[in-house]
């Protein structure tokens, strides 16, 4: 359908998977690459320019008041481009805004010294583009174990994006990352056009509107799939800067985390979601008195396909193990991976514990409270 103004939506979140699309391609184009170079040089170098190029845009170099990124916000938002080429943010803090921060990968410095021409040619690539790609992390800086970071956000992006997102009056809920900010509970967005006023307000558990099919995980509840991306990026990140980077957690507490205890924290209060409280009680089941108390169903756990963002109630599909089955993973991780194993070996001191997560291990872990 098309757009009551005419023009077109420049989307946020669309524009990052591209990215991330492009950064994948990368990795895998690289890695294939170790054993025949020659066959998949130009794909290494058409992907890289990609990934530069479509991020770069996100944030042009200079001054604008119509791309993505909002400086003065510290976030991304959804740009509505009019007819006439003329464009205004949608500024609706969801996680449109969040997910750029989520296409970012690890290449580490091991992988490219076994690639000499390929990375004297990407170094050219990456300074050709200079000009343009001010405004995203620079991938020739090197990090912890001089690896280098593929991102759209540099770190004072970074630091003002996590600022917003650990803040409890915005994202950060009791039970994970919500998917609309708490900010708009009281303040709705409002946009006004031809007589007509469209608004967008936190809506923590069911839609209010049959838009969308009455879905509504967009517009306030916790969300598996998106809180594991958010759970990756900051892997990679802590894989980058190290314990060198510390961040507010949760925003105005005073107290200082580095990006692996962030993580820690977030997979935290999403097990909240399944494990019993003080009281005996798991908040995926709400005021369902049968499933919180009756001996046959209490611990049979039920994977929805979101959650009420403020008391964790599960809402939509209960049968969500496509992806909310994926805090089997999550629990995992908490007990088997540790901080000093990720600034060793990256994201790969995850693989072993995703490819070993068993329906045993999750099963001793749900029947533990919460600790």
């Amino acid at each position: 359908k098309a757009l009551p103004t005419g023009g077109n939506l420049e989307q946020s979140d669309g524009t990052f998977w591209m990215v991330l699309y492009a950064q994948q391609m990368l990795r895998m184009a690289l890695e294939l690459s170790l054993s025949d170079p020659d066959r998949y040089e130009e794909d290494i170098l058409g992907f890289l320019e990609h990934f530069i190029k479509i991020a770069s845009a996100m944030d042009r170099h200079g001054e604008f008041e119509d791309e993505m990124w909002d400086t003065e916000d510290g976030f991304f938002y959804d740009v509505l481009r009019y007819p006439d080429g003329k464009g205004t943010r949608l500024k609706v803090r969801s996680l449109v805004g969040l997910l750029p921060l989520c296409a970012n990968n690890i290449i580490e410095q091991s992988q490219l010294d076994q690639l000499p021409h390929i990375k004297e040619r990407c170094l050219a690539l990456i300074k050709d583009l200079e000009s343009i790609s001010q405004n995203v992390a620079c991938p020739q800086t090197k990090g912890l174990e001089g690896r280098h970071l593929l991102s759209i956000v540099n770190e004072d992006k970074l630091r003002l994006m996590l600022t917003r997102m650990l803040d409890e009056n915005e994202f950060l809920s009791p039970y994970g990352i919500r998917s609309l900010s708490k900010h708009h509970e009281k303040t709705p967005y409002t946009f006004h056009w031809d007589g007509e006023e469209h608004s967008v307000n936190y809506l923590p558990g069911e839609s209010d509107t049959g838009m969308f099919g009455g879905n509504s995980n967009w517009r306030g509840p916790i969300w598996m799939p998106t809180n594991f991306l958010i759970l990756r990026a900051l892997a990679n990140f802590y894989a980058y800067y190290g314990d060198a980077f510390k961040i507010e957690c949760p925003t105005g507490s005073g107290n200082l985390m580095t990006l692996h205890e962030v993580s820690v924290e977030l997979s935290k209060r999403l097990t909240h979601l399944f494990l019993k409280d003080d009281k005996g009680r798991r908040a995926v089941y709400g005021k369902t008195e049968l499933f919180q108390s009756d001996p046959h169903w209490r611990d049979h756990i039920l994977f929805y396909e979101y959650f009420h963002a403020d008391n964790g109630a599960g809402i939509g599909a209960s049968h969500q193990t496509g992806w909310t089955g994926i805090i089997a993973t999550i629990m995992n991780m908490m007990h088997t991976v540790d901080a000093s194993s990720v600034s060793q070996d990256g994201l790969n001191a995850y693989i072993g514990t995703i490819a070993a997560t068993s329906k045993g291990k999750l099963h001793e872990h749900l029947k533990q409270p919460n600790d």
